[in-house]
């Protein structure tokens, strides 16, 4: 009797008020819909004219009751007279077309409208991945439309909420001195991740969230909050072995993951444990084979196609490219060395003819991936070695687990010899941010920076433990970024066969300095000048210029 009373007592209290993390939900956010065509009932913001864009513009709402075509104009009421300067009565305005924007808030319903904008098709039978360029609250709530409890891994990388106006609420960079901060990011990331919890499949799926010491603690209740059923663990990732050194203060060298697992999924293990650098407490013995293969005698005597140049950076000694096979009696001499490169050819020491162990379209085959190393300098180059045909061959059945690159792009292996669990820290080599980060992001869109990308292998690692046992899984994505979760995806795909499947999330914002240039040119969010600038867009012309009419 008195477990009733009390049962029915809590029950009535906890109706009226929040136990567990408290913040203020904030008004519902509000996100610009740049392009979206003016109707009859919008909610919309009125711009400054142009001649004033520097300027921050109205952030009050307003309803479109009527339009004038031939002025091109819309009549406006204001959504909230409370917040009007006027008074108490309604307050009304004109406004030309061209100095609306369309406005959506988180509580407004939402029906699917996505428009496909092109593709990319290069895989032959592979699976396909997805972008969608969008809001991703908005995304969210469409792809329940489509993927309501299918998704099997949400790997997300959200803003760090640092104060250095590294993210947006309604439409406003968040700064370092704004006293709700925290309290805007928990209902930023709460709203996104109610939506995450109805995509993911109860029966065996993963969350997995990335994260820095402002807000892990905070994230760690919210995860809990938010999902009751699932299974919490968090693992700390050494980013940087150098650390981010703090005057004062400990230098910092790790993040943190937090895995929040739902039904019957579990941590596969794998090769390594992820603090141990070794494997079976023995250092990594992987033969790379030179690439100089001494003259032979008798009949096999010859060049065979397997003479040719190797041209370095005569500066730095970084391979720049192959030259043509040399025949047979042709002496190097003929053999003009670009400006401001030096040549490697495979002679020996005593002078004489050697040849290489590769083509030239082997070695330039090999070369992207990862195969061929170079070693300490030897006369006009570096000496070259190369992985044989059975490595090869093992890496693509799973023998070998490539875990990293060297400085020259040369894959780092590590034998499979048994299966460990992995631990709660992780120390690895490949998961340095700066290497295996912004180095190789900026090799691949040299015209473009995306602050503190994450290691393509710290990506990789984290969606292993996940999926790893799910070869026809769904990714999702939804703080995409530069796209490094797709990468990671189609690598573990190669590693074991697997046709997994990405879908990402990115907006096509533009960074918080970019954002204050263009105003000061009197650029608005929509013309072409500036959307080329976003994320999204960006990315979608890089992909245009390497492949041309592929799209």
């Amino acid at each position: 009797m008195l477990a009733r009373d009390l049962e029915r007592e809590v029950s009535a209290l906890a109706d009226r008020r929040a136990f567990g993390l408290n913040f203020e939900r904030h008004i519902p956010e509000a996100v610009e819909l740049p392009g979206r065509k003016v109707r009859k009932g919008d909610k919309v913001r009125v711009l400054p004219p142009r001649s004033e864009a520097s300027k921050k513009s109205d952030d009050r709402l307003w309803r479109v009751v009527g339009m004038d075509r031939s002025a091109r104009a819309a009549n406006l009421e204001l959504l909230d007279p409370s917040a009007s300067s006027v008074g108490a009565g309604r307050e009304e305005r004109s406004a030309p077309l061209d100095d609306l924007v369309v406005v959506a808030q988180s509580r407004d319903p939402i029906y699917p409208g996505l428009v496909s904008t092109g593709r990319v098709e290069r895989g032959g039978d592979k699976p396909f991945h997805t972008v969608i360029n969008a809001e991703n609250l908005h995304a969210l709530e469409t792809l329940l439309f489509t993927h309501r409890g299918k998704v099997d891994c949400i790997y997300i990388d959200p803003p760090y909420n640092t104060g250095a106006k590294d993210w947006k609420y309604n439409n406003d960079y968040v700064e370092g001195d704004d006293l709700y901060r925290h309290s805007k990011w928990l209902a930023f990331m709460e709203r996104r991740l109610l939506l995450a919890k109805e995509l993911l499949n109860p029966t065996v799926s993963a969350l997995i969230v990335s994260i820095d010491e402002k807000e892990y603690l905070r994230l760690g209740l919210l995860l809990e909050q938010t999902f009751p059923d699932g299974r919490i663990q968090m693992v700390s990732t050494v980013i940087n072995r150098k650390g981010n050194a703090r005057r004062g203060e400990f230098s910092r060298c790790e993040e943190f993951l937090y895995f929040v697992r739902f039904g019957e999924a579990a941590v596969s293990p794998w090769s390594a444990d992820m603090l141990h650098e070794e494997v079976n407490g023995e250092p990594e013995d992987v033969r790379w084979k030179s690439l100089l293969r001494l003259a032979s005698t008798g009949q096999t005597t010859g060049r065979f196609n397997l003479f040719y140049p190797l041209f370095f950076d005569s500066a730095t000694l970084r391979f720049l490219r192959t030259g043509d096979p040399l025949p047979e009696g042709v002496s190097t001499s003929t053999v003009q060395t670009p400006q401001g490169a030096s040549v490697l050819w495979p002679i020996s020491k005593d002078g004489s003819d050697g040849r290489w162990s590769l083509s030239a379209s082997k070695f330039n085959d090999y070369l992207p991936r990862g195969y061929i190393k170079f070693g300490r300098a030897n006369g006009g180059g570096r000496t070259p070695y190369y992985l044989m045909s059975g490595q090869v061959e093992a890496i693509a059945d799973g023998k070998l687990v490539v875990v990293g690159r060297d400085a020259d792009g040369a894959v780092e292996l590590r034998k499979v010899t048994s299966q460990k669990q992995p631990m709660t820290i992780w120390n690895r080599a490949g998961h340095s941010t700066s290497g295996h980060g912004t180095t190789m992001l900026r090799d691949i869109l040299p015209d473009r920076r995306f602050p503190y990308p994450k290691s393509l292998y710290a990506v990789e690692d984290a969606i292993r433990f996940a999926v790893a046992d799910r070869p026809t899984g769904i990714v999702l994505d939804f703080f995409a970024g530069s796209g490094t979760t797709v990468h990671a995806l189609m690598r573990l795909n190669k590693q074991d066969g697997g046709r997994r499947r990405a879908i990402i999330v990115t907006n096509n914002e533009v960074a918080a300095d970019e954002q204050k240039a263009l105003r000061e040119k009197g650029l608005r969010p929509a013309p072409p000048r500036r959307s080329r600038l976003g994320a999204a867009r960006h990315l979608r012309l890089h992909h245009q210029a390497a492949h041309p009419g592929r799209h």
